[in-house]
């Protein structure tokens, strides 16, 4: 700016964070900030969050999916590494999927003053947090009802695991217990990708010049082996939920409104797949990653395969004349990543390609085109569709798809790759603000294993944002407000506090959970005449709009030189009965700072400040 203007600066910097480079560089723009967005180009503090439900979430959320039954009555539906959830309106219903159930008798051994139970049978117990429910068990040492839902504690070879019945037994005693039953959940998988090491992992004998050999009976200690997290697809058939655990088949739970939720139950005519969707006009189901037509589940899937069903038929996989049932093997890439629903038609990624997918009817009942190169999706579940246009992040860049794909101007790239944990990539989760008309992205930190973070981009005002929403905590997924009154979140407030569905952004609430937010806004560094003139600023006049009670801190930030300590004036306290705020600060480079803690709305409006050329030393 020319010392000629420069005795009234009105901050109006350009919306959004840019930190493509320095401070300095931005000059004109804001920098930096926490849980604040754009409207109309002002910024303002996000609106808080509370519990939907009182009832906390069994391991970690990879998906969720709202929608209503034919009652107009709202769902939930959520899978995370351990269970299969769905709510009903409020109440939460356990529909983890059975996979066995075995008759026992005498099966169960207690020990005096132990509340372990050790329970004797061939089993698919594969964790420590795996479960099983026990029926009909008539009681064992003396005194233990262990009928119920229980949490494995401890395994022993592959016939025997041990349960807590949380009661002392009285008494110590083999082979107890009537005849019962005993079923076997869907079984725990991690929550974090894993490098496959061992005896089969990595380079061997390859001679003393290569690094990273090992001789023989030496375990590899690092590979290009990963396993990765678990992850779950939930869609709809009808009013019913369906859903498909990676790697797995597909399973069902029939929200029938005149009933509860039913547990789901395998469609045992699928096949094991990476991923799936249901086709909304002419109803298919479609696996991605899939295994092929006339092989057995044991021989895995074929990660560039697309399979579906017979049209209306989710129990029929056959190929063949009098059905509409085939599969299709893309061709650019090493796997499928994940796919969604768009204007006329299915959009899948590969790791490196984007394909359509699109209805045209028999013979050859879907159509399939590659409309980009060098794109590919970062994690299943990081692309979305709004209004027609796709949007997902990949592993550098972000993009959009309105007919052709094109590289998405990203004003935070740069700062966001630079600290982003790509070891659990696969779990960043993009989802829908349509109250804002903005997309958020989950995703995890360079200091976190899961999505602590988020990155918000305006679809109309083209401005990008980023932040935490919560401080301490993780949020791992995400759903817009189209059921229920706000969108939804799941996640945990703090490292050691349990995991709860939230309401997020309700209207009127600014709190979190109750307690006050803390939010934070920063300007790029600005000058006078390029950096040649010294700058006297004397005075701010504050233009905001307050709830009442509301305040916020705003401090003036002054700098010699680029590289030079900075100097600030302030905080100064600013509610909406503060006029003016005079201070005296002397610099060849300032920046302006605002911070709130607050349990109501702020919003910037046209702040000013006073300052004039000060010389040129």
């Amino acid at each position: 700016m020319s010392s000629t203007d420069a005795r009234v600066l009105a901050l109006n910097f350009l919306p959004g964070f840019h930190r493509e480079s320095t401070q300095y560089s931005e000059e004109g723009k804001w920098y930096d900030g926490n849980r604040v967005r754009f409207r109309e180009g002002k910024p303002e503090n996000l609106r808080g969050y509370e519990k939907f439900s009182d009832s906390a979430i069994g391991g970690v959320a990879r998906d969720i999916l709202t929608w209503t039954d034919n009652q107009t009555r709202p769902y939930i539906g959520i899978g995370t590494n351990t269970h299969l959830y769905t709510y009903q309106n409020q109440t939460q219903f356990d529909i983890t999927p059975v996979v066995c159930a075995v008759s026992v008798s005498g099966n169960f051994e207690t020990y005096t003053d132990k509340t372990l139970v050790r329970v004797s049978v061939n089993n698919f117990i594969t964790s420590t947090t795996d479960r099983v429910e026990f029926s009909g068990v008539a009681t064992i040492g003396g005194n233990l009802n262990i009928n119920g839902i229980s949490t494995v504690v401890s395994i022993s070879g592959t016939n025997s695991f041990y349960i807590d019945a949380g009661v002392t037994a009285a008494s110590a005693s083999a082979d107890q217990g009537s005849a019962g039953n005993i079923s076997f959940f869907l079984q725990n998988q991690e929550s974090n990708a894993i490098q496959g090491l061992g005896f089969g992992a990595g380079v061997y004998n390859a001679g003393v010049s290569v690094s990273g050999a090992r001789a023989w009976n030496e375990a590899a200690t690092e590979s290009a082996i990963t396993f990765l997290p678990a992850m779950w697809q939930l869609d709809n058939w009808g009013e019913d939920l369906m859903a498909l655990r990676r790697g797995g088949q597909l399973y069902i739970s029939d929200a029938d409104a005149s009933t509860v939720p039913t547990r789901a139950v395998l469609i045992s005519a699928s096949p094991t797949a990476t991923t799936f969707l249901v086709s909304p006009n002419d109803r298919h189901v479609i696996c991605y990653g899939a295994r092929e037509f006339a092989t057995t589940v044991g021989e895995g899937i074929n990660p560039m395969l697309v399979r579906w069903s017979d049209q209306e038929d989710y129990t029929n996989w056959v190929p063949s004349a009098i059905t509409t049932s085939g599969e299709v093997v893309l061709a650019e890439g090493s796997r499928i990543i994940g796919a969604n629903r768009s204007r006329n038609a299915i959009n899948i990624w590969t790791d490196r390609a984007m394909y359509t997918q699109s209805f045209v009817g028999p013979p050859f009942i879907f159509n399939f085109t590659q409309v980009g190169s060098n794109c590919g999706l970062i994690g299943q579940h990081a692309a979305v569709d709004f209004d027609g246009v796709s949007y997902w992040m990949g592993d550098n860049n972000f993009y959009a798809f309105d007919g052709r794909v094109q590289v998405l101007p990203c004003t935070i790239r740069r700062h966001l790759f630079d600290n982003f944990n790509m070891t659990n990539k696969e779990k960043v989760f993009a989802a829908i603000n349509s109250e804002f008309k903005e997309i958020i992205w989950l995703y995890p930190s360079s200091v976190s294993s899961e999505p602590d973070s988020y990155v918000l981009y305006n679809v109309e005002e083209r401005t990008w944002v980023y932040g935490k929403l919560f401080e301490n905590g993780v949020v791992t997924v995400f759903a817009d407000r189209n059921v229920y009154d706000s969108t939804l979140t799941i996640g945990k407030t703090a490292s050691d506090t349990p995991t709860y569905v939230y309401s997020n952004e309700p209207d009127e609430i600014y709190t979190g959970d109750g307690q006050p937010l803390s939010s934070f806004l920063e300007s790029a560094e600005f000058d006078l005449d390029e950096g040649k003139s010294l700058m006297f600023i004397d005075r701010i006049i504050p233009d905001y709009f307050f709830d009442a009670g509301e305040t916020v801190k705003m401090e003036v930030n002054i700098k010699q030189y680029p590289n030079s300590d900075m100097k600030t004036k302030g905080p100064f306290t600013i509610s909406q009965n503060t006029n003016k705020v005079d201070l005296r600060a002397r610099g060849r480079l300032a920046s302006v700072k605002v911070t709130a803690t607050n349990t109501g709305t702020w919003r910037w409006g046209s702040v000013k400040l006073l300052l004039q050329p000060d010389g040129e030393r």
